[in-house]
C-alpha cells in the first residue's frame, strides 16, 4: 500500500486546523452543516448529473485502489518476465502454464496463459494493446470525474455564499447579528474551495498518476511476453525491460553474481 495520499491529505488539513488556532478562531465555526450540505452534496450531484451513471461507478470503485496506490512498480515485475524466459528457453512455452497461480497479476497471468496455449504474436500483441486501452480508459474516465468535481466545487460554493448573503440582507434590521451572519455565508465558499483543492483535484491526480505507472507496467509485460515468444535470451529481455523502466530496479542476485 502507498501511504501518499492520506498522509498528504493529513498534512493539508493539519496546516488548515493549526492555522485557525494560531489566528484564535475556531474550527466549530467552520463546520457549519449547511454549507457543507450544500457545497459537498451539490458538487457530487452535479459531477453524476455531467457523467452517465456508469462513469460515476467506476468513478466510486475507483476509490480503493487510489488509496492502495498502484498494484506493483514497473520494475517489480521484471524479474518475474526474466524467470519466465529462462523457464520458457529451457523447458517450451507450454512449461509456463505452471506458472500461473504464481503470477504477479491478472495482466500477466493472462498473457502467460496466451503463451502456453500457442497463440499467435500478433494475436498476442493485439489482445494485450486492447487490454491496456481499455485500462487507460477506466482509468482516464476515473480522473476526469473527480477532476470535474473539482472544477464545480468552488463556483457553488460561490452559489451557497450569495444564497447566505440574500438571507443577510433580510436582517439588516438586526445589525447586532450581520457580523456572524455575514462570516457565516462565507463558509460556503470556504469549503468550495476547501474540498476541490484539498479532496478532489489530489484524487484525480493520484488517479492520473496511478494510470501512467499501470500503463507502464502492462507495456513491460507485453514487450517481454512478446520476447519471450520471439525466443529472446534471458539477459536481452531483462536489458531491454530495464532500458524501457523509467524506475530501474535492483540488481538481481544472479547479475552480482556473474559481475
Amino acid at each position: 500500500m502507498d501511504p501518499a495520499f492520506i498522509i498528504g491529505v493529513i498534512i493539508a488539513f493539519g496546516a488548515l486546523i493549526a492555522m485557525i488556532n494560531m489566528e484564535g478562531a475556531s474550527i466549530t465555526a467552520l463546520l457549519l452543516p449547511a454549507p457543507m450540505i450544500l457545497v459537498l452534496g451539490s458538487t457530487i450531484g452535479v459531477g453524476i448529473a455531467s457523467h452517465t451513471l456508469r462513469d460515476t461507478i467506476l468513478a466510486v470503485k475507483s476509490l480503493g485502489s487510489m488509496v492502495r496506490g498502484p498494484k506493483k512498480t514497473p520494475a517489480a515485475v521484471i524479474p518475474f518476465l526474466v524467470g519466465y524466459a529462462e523457464k520458457a528457453r529451457s523447458e517450451g512455452l507450454l512449461s509456463l502454464e505452471q506458472e500461473l497461480d504464481s503470477a504477479p497479476d491478472d495482466f500477466t497471468r493472462k498473457a502467460l496463459q496466451a503463451l502456453a496455449d500457442g497463440t499467435d504474436a500478433e494475436d498476442l500483441r493485439t489482445v494485450m494493446e486492447d487490454e491496456i486501452a481499455a485500462s487507460s480508459t477506466r482509468n482516464r474516465v476515473a480522473a476526469k470525474f473527480y477532476s470535474a468535481l473539482g472544477g464545480y466545487a468552488p463556483t457553488i460554493g460561490i452559489v451557497g455564499t450569495v444564497v447566505s448573503l440574500t438571507h443577510v440582507l433580510e436582517q439588516l434590521d438586526e445589525p447586532d447579528k450581520l457580523g456572524h451572519m455575514i462570516a457565516a455565508a462565507f463558509v460556503a465558499t470556504l469549503w468550495g474551495l476547501l474540498s476541490a483543492n484539498f479532496i478532489w483535484n489530489p484524487i484525480a491526480g493520484r488517479l492520473n498518476r496511478i494510470g501512467a505507472v499501470e500503463l507502464e507496467r502492462m507495456t513491460l509485460v507485453t514487450e517481454g511476453m512478446l520476447a519471450i515468444h520471439a525466443g529472446s535470451a534471458p539477459h536481452l529481455v531483462e536489458e531491454r525491460l530495464q532500458a524501457m523502466s523509467s524506475v530501474k530496479p535492483k540488481a538481481s542476485k544472479k547479475s552480482a553474481d556473474a559481475a
